[in-house]
């Protein structure tokens, strides 16, 4: 269940600050104590520990409010991103209304609204047509939605083909630069840092001080209580499973840039977000926001590391995994889980 968003203890705390000091510690020394590298590492790490957050927060958000790990999670992002260059690049896709906007930044902005909202109703569709059903048939709703996985990449080959699409048309943000350590970074690394906080504080503000938050996490406690005040708590899950897709889609829209469009995406995140909500604890928002950090910031780290030709790249891929393996043998229940 959805549980507070206050840290639950000072041993969840104490574990979270001793994992993303070591991981900060071993960056350093993977970027052999050189300050600029270990600045593009640590830029580098947060990036990516944002845009895990755009899909893990919706898994977990879903997880923790239905019960539901919606596997089709990873499908939604890579949705997102081949949308957003298709409007982007209109040229190159199957979708020619981009060019009707002449401005690469708004047609950027549209673009991501487009797969935002394409991604909420494909959401409300799935919740509504197929999962509802099988609210208790845990183990039907998994196949389900690994199923809809499958039948979102397939969509994708067939209407962009299986090859990966680079990004060319160039925003004014993504030219823009500035310098740590007389180290150069594009400005749309800090968008995106910024766009992955920002919504961060609103989902924590949504659940914490509005009144919808307030129904939805009494709604998971006694569902049948929230009914007998006249409340539609079906209709509020459906808004929490289509606010969960709609950031996935979003995810990779704002991902697509510098990350170009390619069918494994929704593979790689999933599985990585996976990683992420079970190392924070299941269904803990806290421990998704807190575990996006450590996957993130130990991913790129790896990858520094395994820069070197005597290490190779594996171990980058393997780290979400490592870093699961290792958070759970310290805490079997992750950084914040309770029992379930």
């Amino acid at each position: 269940m959805l549980k507070s968003l206050v840290p639950t203890g000072r041993g969840s705390v104490a574990t979270s600050v001793a994992l993303i000091g070591a991981i900060l510690i071993f960056a350093f020394i993977a970027a052999n104590f050189s300050p600029g590298t270990f600045a593009i590492t640590l830029l580098t790490g947060l990036l990516r520990a944002m845009l895990l957050f755009l899909v893990a927060a919706g898994l977990s958000l879903i997880f923790g409010l239905m019960d539901i790990l919606n596997f089709a999670q990873g499908g939604y992002f890579m949705l997102g991103a081949y949308i957003t260059f298709d409007v982007v690049h209109p040229e190159a896709g199957i979708m020619s209304f981009g060019s009707l906007i002449a401005d690469p930044t708004m047609r950027f902005a549209f673009a991501i609204t487009i797969a935002t909202l394409i991604g909420a109703v494909l959401g409300y569709v799935l919740e509504r047509g197929l999962l509802r059903p099988l609210y208790k048939r845990a183990l039907f709703q998994l196949v389900l939605t690994f199923g809809v996985s499958i039948i979102l990449l397939e969509a994708v080959k067939f209407l962009w083909g299986p090859s990966p699409y680079s990004w060319t048309v160039r925003l004014p943000i993504q030219e823009s630069q500035f310098r740590i350590f007389d180290t150069p970074f594009s400005t749309y690394r800090l968008f995106v840092i910024a766009m992955g906080l920002m919504l961060m504080a609103v989902v924590i503000v949504l659940l914490r001080r509005t009144r919808i938050g307030i129904i939805i996490r009494a709604g998971v406690q006694d569902p049948e209580m929230v009914s007998a005040l006249g409340i539609n708590v079906r209709a509020v899950f459906t808004l929490v499973f289509t606010l969960g897709c709609a950031l996935a889609a979003f995810g990779g829209g704002v991902a697509v840039p510098f990350l170009g469009a390619t069918n494994s995406l929704g593979a790689t995140f999933l599985l990585a977000s996976i990683a992420v909500i079970v190392l924070g604890g299941l269904g803990s928002f806290e421990g998704t926001a807190v575990g996006s950090f450590v996957v993130g910031l130990g991913w790129a780290a790896m990858e520094q590391f395994s820069a070197r030709p005597e290490i190779g790249t594996v171990l980058a891929s393997m780290s979400p995994m490592l870093l699961l393996a290792l958070v759970l043998l310290l805490r079997p229940k992750g950084l914040f889980g309770e029992d379930r």
